[in-house]
């Protein structure tokens, strides 16, 4: 996964403003109680973030993939 693929589906499924702000203040105890950003500066795969802030905030697994329409885009 990509970084903007990342980008993509934190905006997808919690909004521009706010999915950032998850990425940068949430902190995730499965990536050592790191946010995702940080997890992602210290070389974590960015796969492996994404799904890590999905279980924490119990996304369903239908909805942690790109909908076909922004994969296009």
């Amino acid at each position: 996964m990509r970084l903007s693929e990342f980008a993509a589906l934190l905006e997808q499924e919690f909004g521009r403003a706010y999915g950032r702000r998850l990425a940068a203040s949430h902190a995730i105890h499965a990536l050592g109680d790191r946010t995702a950003d940080q997890a992602v500066e210290d070389g974590l795969p960015v796969r492996r973030v994404w799904e890590a802030l999905c279980d924490d905030l119990d996304v369903p697994p239908e909805r942690r993939y790109l909908d076909e329409r922004r994969r296009r885009a």
